[in-house]
């Protein structure tokens, strides 16, 4: 324990002893008086009960909008991934455009003939994505209509 890890204790304990004997503040120092208030805090004793209102004050801060900071958060990251999206795009259309004559002769050996009934797939995969965005908008729209109930 080094000087001032002492002089912490001793002024602790001399607060604690001065409250429990009910002696006058006025000749402790500051960091005395300090931990003379908190050992009085401390030795009070708790309510039994919630307060009366409990119920009232629990609804009023579910109803409460939410923070600001909350929303400056929401917005700070949507900002960043609009920014991270474009440079993804920006730097894809670089490598693409530097070094693309080099990769479609690769790719072209790569992929089948062209076929007609290739179509239908390239359909239901739509389809597929239209339905589940479709799906998707329609649970967000549920959960916020759910949100919006308020307690009475």
């Amino acid at each position: 324990m080094n000087d001032t890890d002492e002089r912490e204790w001793q002024a602790q304990e001399r607060a604690v002893q001065a409250e429990r004997l009910g002696l006058d503040s006025t000749d402790d120092d500051t960091e005395v008086r300090r931990y003379r208030l908190l050992a009085r805090t401390l030795r009070e004793r708790l309510p039994d009960t919630l307060p009366g209102d409990f119920a009232s004050q629990i609804a009023a801060r579910a109803a409460a909008p939410p923070a600001v900071v909350a929303a400056a958060s929401d917005r700070f990251e949507s900002v960043l991934l609009a920014v991270l999206a474009c440079l993804l795009v920006v730097s894809a259309g670089v490598v693409l455009a530097r070094d693309g004559q080099a990769w479609l002769p690769a790719i072209r050996a790569t992929l089948p003939a062209a076929d007609p009934q290739d179509l239908r797939w390239l359909l239901a995969f739509v389809g597929c994505l239209g339905l589940s965005w479709l799906l998707w908008q329609g649970l967000l729209r549920s959960i916020d209509g759910s949100a919006s109930v308020r307690v009475r």
